[in-house]
């Protein structure tokens, strides 16, 4: 347990936590939305602080990350919080319920990540920044180990701290759920506008890629995509987009979404966008491999969710020599 960075003290011993755009207000002994920070005593502490629910080696791609460091292993671990509260939450035992964590220090966690042949730390699985303070010490450490550090989000954190942490982030999978803000505010309990700042800003600062979870009669919609489409491509048409397929869980029941529909994202992000993929299927007429979009020369090939790099040489297309935005070092 820490004392937490960013909050607010108020009358009658209430917190006002400022780390997300909640602003959560919280009473004694009280937690806020995401589980993971308490009130005791009139001082708001990060009781997740080091509390591990999942310790485990991954490839890269299963974060997803295809674009960078592909085929390599990486140590993935996850807190038991959660800022946001979809219905649908495929890893809702230990995002949304309470669940048994194990006490892993800042310098266990770098240790074990040396140990197992890893390249780096993935914060994933639930919410990696509603661990801010331990993100924030365990990436320092890791970084001095010459580590990388990687988060898998849903990019619900206001400025001031996400700009005090990205410098010792190397790399971002954001979910970015909808485009419509009812979604996020009624049904999410979260704040669409906070998760595209996230995107903007770590643009400029790291390696990114856009997840979106495809769900039937939500978010699925010729217009749904095309908005989606036509927002990462003002960011930047070299960022790779992942469209995930559903499948009921928690509390969201919908029949899982059909392949045509992952078919129709594809099909429209692919005009706009240089780098798409899919996941949670397996379409024999669409590959989930890196082509050159210059001469379309192979660049990375995958299979089984690992990567293996074919064409590139010194950075490069080894066909055309242009430029490949594939992060290898």
């Amino acid at each position: 347990m820490k004392e937490a960075e960013y909050y607010e003290k108020t009358e009658n011993k209430r917190v006002r936590c400022t780390l997300c755009p909640n602003y959560c207000i919280i009473s004694l002994d009280k937690y806020g939305q995401c589980q993971g920070r308490k009130n005791i005593d009139g001082v708001l502490y990060a009781t997740n602080f080091g509390e591990c629910t999942s310790i485990a080696v991954d490839t890269i791609e299963k974060k997803p990350l295809y674009h960078f460091h592909p085929g390599k292993l990486i140590l993935s671990v996850s807190p038991n919080s959660c800022n946001m509260k979809c219905p649908w939450c495929q890893n809702a035992e230990i995002s949304q319920e309470k669940f048994p964590t194990r006490f892993a220090s800042p310098e266990d966690m770098v240790e074990i990540a040396l140990k197992n042949a890893s390249f780096g730390i993935a914060y994933t699985y639930t919410e990696p920044l509603t661990w801010y303070e331990y993100i924030k010490e365990t990436g320092t450490i890791a970084k001095e180990k010459g580590l990388k550090n990687v988060l898998v989000t849903n990019g619900m954190i206001n400025e001031k701290p996400l700009l005090e942490v990205l410098p010792l982030v190397d790399a971002l999978n954001i979910d970015l759920k909808s485009m419509n803000p009812d979604v996020y505010k009624r049904i999410i309990k979260g704040d669409l506008e906070t998760v595209l700042n996230t995107i903007r800003i770590a643009k400029k600062h790291a390696h990114i890629e856009i997840t979106n979870l495809l769900i039937p009669d939500l978010n699925d919609s010729t217009n749904d995509i095309k908005m989606l489409v036509d927002f990462i491509k003002e960011i930047g048409e070299d960022i790779p987009l992942h469209f995930s397929r559903y499948f009921p869980h928690y509390k969201w029941s919908t029949p899982p979404t059909p392949a045509e529909t992952i078919i129709k994202a594809y099909n429209i992000a692919k005009e706009e966008l240089m780098y798409v993929y899919v996941g949670n299927i397996f379409m024999s007429k669409i590959s989930n491999d890196t082509y050159c979009p210059k001469c379309n020369n192979l660049l990375v090939e995958r299979s089984f969710m690992s990567g293996r790099v074919m064409g590139i040489k010194d950075r490069k297309c080894s066909k055309c020599s242009r430029e490949a935005d594939i992060i290898l070092e």
